[in-house]
């Protein structure tokens, strides 16, 4: 009995990875990479806040890419909290989205909250506002009118999105193009060590971070199971 759980979770979990290889670089991957870019900037800038800091501004742009311009804090947490934020938000969201006793609307809704102020309060330029003001709307109205299995859906897929392009990020900025400015680049200034070297150690976090999620979504489906069965 408790077999056939994982063996659905196992099989919804390979339409989704390869919906995302075939997808990835179609439009409707799209706003998820364009979040995932702006979950990367906001920890930057929360990071430097919460280490004494302040924030001038956040910059995203429909390259994908994005900065942070932040005065004070930490430097070295600053700059090392970018692909690790938004590693660390993929895994907020995954684990909110197999918590049942949190609904996936409310955390929809809190969520298109949180980035609707955050793109009040530190977004700057044309495509940063558009984007945060129409994915905050949209996280809030299907939060409130969509199912609640296909909002809890929505939730783990910004979650497991968010986690498998923070790896993708951190090897086509750094492992594959180690010559371009990064934050990795910005670390091996301030410390000596080469920008390889922070690329590998994060890379290598986030798919260690990566597997473990996965498991253990794995076994929460088996644990489910056997709830189920035991209440019928």
């Amino acid at each position: 009995m408790s077999a056939a759980p994982k063996i659905k979770f196992a099989a919804i979990l390979a339409v989704y990875l390869t919906a995302i290889w075939f997808l990835w670089n179609t439009p409707y991957i799209f706003p998820i990479k364009i979040f995932v870019v702006f979950l990367h900037e906001v920890s930057h800038a929360l990071t430097a806040v919460l280490s004494g800091g302040s924030v001038e501004s956040i910059e995203i742009n429909r390259l994908q890419g994005g900065y942070a311009i932040t005065r004070g804090g930490i430097p070295f947490l600053s700059a090392s909290a970018g692909y690790l934020g938004s590693l660390f938000w993929g895994v907020v969201l995954a684990r909110l989205a197999m918590w049942r006793r949190v609904s996936g609307g409310l955390t929809l809704a809190i969520l298109g909250v949180l980035v609707l102020v955050t793109t009040a309060v530190w977004v700057r330029g044309e495509f940063g506002w558009l984007f945060g003001a129409l994915f905050g709307a949209g996280c809030i109205l299907a939060g409130r009118f969509l199912p609640r299995t296909v909002s809890r859906g929505m939730v783990l897929l910004l979650g497991l999105t968010s986690i498998l392009y923070a790896i993708w990020d951190i090897k086509d900025d750094i492992i594959d193009r180690p010559e371009v400015m990064s934050d990795a680049a910005i670390l091996a200034e301030m410390t000596g060590f080469p920008t390889m070297f922070w690329g590998v150690i994060w890379i290598a976090v986030a798919m260690f971070v990566a597997w473990k999620e996965l498991v253990r979504a794995f076994r929460r489906a088996g644990a489910s199971g056997r709830e189920q069965a035991g209440g019928e």
